[in-house]
């Protein structure tokens, strides 16, 4: 008789089949029960946080940060010093951010000296491109950051973006204000009124509250608009949530892992607040990056068929699936119908949704598809050209011929014969290239070119 397997050898095994199931299986299965699609929006989630490598971004990020934090204080002191409620402002920066509290009150005697120098001579011009270029490169940056998890080529205009980050610049400081102050009004209110004091305990846990419906707003709105595409609210909201908590929980652990600080301080001296206040960034970023990701796989997860490495397909399987997207584009053109977005062309039609992605933007980076703003200001793709000269070989030939054809400059001259070789058996369909073996044709060395005098 053979031995019993092990409880640990049968655990491992059942872990390994769900492990098998979740990351791959899932996109096999045909329900669609709640569990699966919940199952298939984490497998879409964690898997194209990290193909898209977005941990490298939030680096990036953290770096536009640090050199966009004095400014973007500046400008909501400055907006504050004009109503009279910097130190309003100050208090909170600390509520919403108390475990960066050192690193607020440094960054606040920067930006002290920073108003203080620039309403001086030539450094009133100077400091305000500075200030603008900074807040700009950052916001840019987050923009670029969210139009590459949703795999958005297209970014916005320069004036667009000059006028849509200049107006959230001087909302932030505003909207601050207003939020204070409300704050303040109903704690005062409920406080001091004789006639409601039973809804003192209420008002004091939603006042607690309130931060994290802030962040909700925040980080909804971010994943909302952002994005240069159309984003549905609801998943937009669902993914604020998630990530609002998640911040919470952040803010928590650096609160409560202020005890370890006195580490640092006999390392960096008075800096320690420097390398505590980058991993916080650092995960803040990771944070927002994986609300987005979250946000578009809760909005394309039923596009996604199935999972799979499509920098793995070969050329040969890239130019059917290219063929079949070309005829569902000419089909419905020469019938009428609405054009198709991408998302609509994998769901209908059973296509990898990266796949059908990459291929219209080849297609129309090529000329032969253009992308339509459609009535509920989705992107159709419709034909770019007429589809009645538009053969099938044409369509093909242009996909293999897409691309760079000149990149190396000397090879059609050291390698004459070799591509004059592979032009006619292309042009005569690959006839008579099987009885030719490799180790039978020969090449030369180029020479090296020679030294200038």
């Amino acid at each position: 008789m053979e031995p019993k397997e092990g409880f640990f050898s049968r655990l491992g095994s059942t872990l390994a089949r769900w492990w098998d199931f979740a990351y791959k299986g899932v996109w096999k299965t045909t329900k669609n029960t709640p569990g699966i699609r919940l199952l298939k929006t984490l497998n879409l989630t964690v898997t194209s946080f990290f193909d898209r490598d977005l941990l490298t971004r939030a680096a990036s990020l953290t770096f536009d940060t640090l050199l966009a934090l004095v400014p973007a204080l500046a400008l909501i002191f400055a907006i504050g010093r004009g109503f009279g409620l910097q130190d309003l402002l100050r208090d909170q920066l600390f509520s919403y951010f108390p475990a960066q509290r050192e690193a607020i009150e440094t960054a606040v005697r920067f930006v002290d000296s920073y108003l203080n120098e620039s309403t001086q001579g030539v450094f009133v011009g100077v400091g305000i491109i500075v200030l603008l270029y900074t807040l700009i490169s950052l916001l840019s940056s987050i923009e670029e950051s969210f139009n590459y998890i949703w795999g958005i080529k297209k970014e916005r205009s320069f004036y667009q973006k000059l006028t849509d980050y200049i107006a959230i610049c001087l909302l932030i400081p505003i909207l601050m204000i207003c939020s204070s102050g409300v704050s303040i009004f109903l704690s005062t209110v409920f406080q001091t009124d004789a006639h409601i004091p039973f809804l003192t305990p209420l008002v004091n846990w939603l006042l607690d509250l309130f931060p994290l419906v802030l962040l909700w707003l925040a980080f909804s709105l971010s994943f909302l608009l952002i994005p240069n595409t159309k984003v549905t609210f609801k998943y937009a909201a669902i993914s604020g949530a998630v990530s609002a908590i998640a911040f919470q929980i952040l803010e928590l652990l650096f609160l409560n892992g202020q005890i370890y600080v006195t580490k640092y301080n006999a390392i960096y001296g008075s800096f320690a607040f420097l390398p505590l206040l980058l991993v916080w960034l650092q995960f803040s970023w990771v944070i927002l990056l994986s609300g987005g990701t979250l946000c578009y796989s809760l909005q394309n997860v039923f596009a996604y068929n199935y999972m799979a490495n499509t920098s793995q397909v070969s050329n040969d399987y890239m130019r059917k699936v290219a063929l079949v997207v070309g005829v569902v584009i000419t089909t419905r053109f020469e019938k009428g119908l609405q054009p198709l977005t991408c998302n609509e062309i994998a769901r209908e039609y059973e296509l990898p949704l990266r796949l059908v992605s990459s291929i219209t933007d080849q297609l129309h980076a090529m000329g032969l598809v253009n992308y339509v703003v459609l009535e509920n200001d989705a992107v159709g793709v419709a034909p770019g050209e007429d589809i009645s000269n538009l053969s099938a070989a044409r369509f093909l030939k242009a996909l293999d011929k897409y691309g760079d054809s000149d990149f190396i400059p000397t090879f059609n001259t050291n390698y004459a014969a070799l591509s004059e070789m592979v032009d006619q058996w292309e042009s005569h369909e690959w006839e008579g290239a099987d009885a030719v073996l490799l180790k039978n044709l020969e090449i030369t060395t180029p020479e090296p070119p020679s030294p200038k005098k």
